[in-house]
């Protein structure tokens, strides 16, 4: 699969590429395999992070650093979607909106630079769930080569490491939209303040961590087999989601659900969950 991958990016056209990076394992593995089989042939990779008031404050950190140790040419668009992508009540195609508008925009900054190409990081698995953002993609015209390849998001984390990426076990980490009920209206605030908890929680040790935020109670998602270590913690952890003004804190038993937000929707608007 390396090889297939790697003779992919081979085949694209002009000089330069450019990769959608969030600093996360799928776009990393993208940028990985086009800076091996580009680079030394002279082609630039471009590493664009796209920096936003709705993705955690340390990804752009993160992805600035793996694109400096891949070896690809870094670029930050900033953008504001809570303000310009019409999603400000958080409406159910939220997320294509959000994609429309974001690749829109790099789509402005490739054609600038004269690049023909822009990827990113879709993986198979994203077809069998609700994922809107997939419609907007298609219409601009950007490349999903871990989708068209048929890439699940295990072969993706397997190919990660066999590169070395140091992202490779990184828990994904989507839009803090995806924290908040559809039909709620957005705000930066409290979006930071959800961005807050869950970095707490994850310096306590917790991998796969969600804050959803319903009105002024947070609802907690770990993996169940980390829901032990979490209540013995409870004080500690209530006391910290409370200062972030929220009144009630409470665990989801089910635990860690990538979409629990999505429930519903997958059978009324098709095949496009969110995480």
């Amino acid at each position: 699969m390396r090889e297939t991958l790697e003779r992919y990016m081979e085949k694209l056209p002009g000089n330069a590429v450019m990769v959608a990076f969030s600093g996360g394992v799928d776009s990393g593995l993208l940028l990985a395999a086009a800076c091996r089989s580009l680079n030394p042939a002279g082609r630039t990779v471009y590493a664009a992070t796209v920096r936003t008031s709705l993705h955690p404050a340390q990804d752009a950190e993160v992805a600035k650093r793996v694109a400096g140790e891949l070896g690809a040419r870094y670029l930050a668009v900033e953008i504001d979607e809570l303000k310009d992508a019409g999603i400000e009540n958080n409406p159910p195609d939220r997320c294509y909106r959000c994609k429309k508008f974001l690749f829109s925009s790099l789509k402005q900054e490739a054609e600038k630079r004269g690049i023909p190409v822009i990827l990113e990081g879709s993986n198979a698995d994203d077809t069998k769930v609700y994922r809107p953002g997939l419609r907007a993609v298609k219409e601009l015209g950007i490349r999903s080569p871990l989708l068209e390849l048929g890439m699940t998001k295990r072969k993706v984390r397997a190919l990660a490491a066999e590169y070395g990426i140091s992202v490779a076990d990184r828990p994904s980490a989507p839009c803090l939209a995806t924290r908040f009920p559809y039909g709620t209206a957005l705000c930066v605030e409290r979006m930071r303040q959800v961005d807050e908890g869950e970095r707490f929680l994850r310096e306590l040790g917790f991998y796969n961590v969600r804050l959803r935020a319903h009105g002024d109670t947070a609802r907690i998602e770990v993996d169940r087999r980390d829901m032990g270590k979490l209540l013995e913690h409870a004080q500690e952890i209530a006391e910290r989601i409370r200062s972030l003004d929220f009144s009630y804190v409470t665990l989801d038993l089910e635990g860690f659900r990538s979409g629990s937000m999505d429930i519903g929707l997958f059978q009324e608007y098709g095949k496009e969950k969110e995480s």
